[in-house]
């Protein structure tokens, strides 16, 4: 790729991509232009930006192999620029889960830092090369950020798999959960949690919720403080919602 080509596709200059990773591939497929993925040890001679696709524990030992000179990005949704000092620093954090079979970015959220305002432009040029939604994110909101991110993806997937344990316990497949699932999660997108939540707690049912902890405490015991804490956060939820909010779903 000529240099002219390098500069029409990104403004800031050649991008390089460090991290053989499945979030490393997945930005080398979906960002034009961009080379890579380089391994261990690459200083980014003759690039104008490197953007570092490695594990969070890694970043500052890879930024540190970097030749002073380019822009240098991490990936990482926790941590701040500092870690890529001295270098001119930007963030770009997908919001998107990333699988071997790569990541469809268009239309996710991304979170952008930069410690200039050129290295900011940066990333949200990438962002917007992606197709993704950036928004500014910064040091001291990164873990909260993070930590949501990490509640709405990992620590959902947990819980359905505690729904598929119990639900094991009936004889029934996971698969019929899921359209309830999909629905679930429309409504809280379009509605917001309060007015979305259905269900026995919501509709004040406290001897139905009652017959269901009684059912986990002796089908999987493992999943009775998981269970109580729900209903207490869901109670709280509910508590907040106006009396009219209320969809009026009498199930599940």
């Amino acid at each position: 790729m000529d240099r002219n080509t390098a500069e029409r596709l990104h403004p800031g200059g050649r991008l390089a991509v460090v991290g053989a990773g499945r979030m490393g591939h997945a930005l080398v497929a979906e960002l034009a232009g961009a080379d890579g993925p380089f391994g261990r040890g690459f200083d980014g001679s003759g690039y104008d930006a490197v953007l570092l696709a490695v594990p969070d524990s890694a970043i500052a030992e890879a930024a540190a192999q970097i030749t002073p000179g380019p822009l240098v990005g991490h990936c990482a949704g926790a941590l701040g620029l500092a870690v890529l000092a001295p270098h001119e620093a930007f963030g770009l954090h997908p919001l998107m889960t990333v699988t071997r079979a790569g990541a469809v970015f268009r239309g996710a959220g991304a979170a952008v830092a930069g410690s200039t305002p050129r290295a900011l432009a940066l990333a949200n040029r990438l962002a917007t090369e992606l197709g993704m939604h950036a928004v500014e994110i910064s040091d001291a909101d990164r873990p909260a950020y993070h930590a949501a991110a990490s509640i709405a993806s990992n620590f959902l997937v947990t819980l359905e798999d505690a729904a598929e344990r119990l639900l094991a316990t009936t004889g029934a497949d996971r698969r019929i959960l899921v359209p309830l699932v999909r629905a679930s999660m429309e409504n809280w997108a379009t509605l917001g949690g309060p007015t979305a939540i259905t269900g026995p707690i919501a509709r004040g049912d406290e001897i139905t919720v009652a017959r269901q902890r009684a059912a986990v405490a002796e089908r999987t015991p493992e999943l009775l403080a998981l269970f109580d804490a729900l209903c207490e956060r869901t109670r709280a939820m509910v508590e907040v919602r106006s009396p009219d909010s209320g969809t009026r779903s009498p199930t599940p």
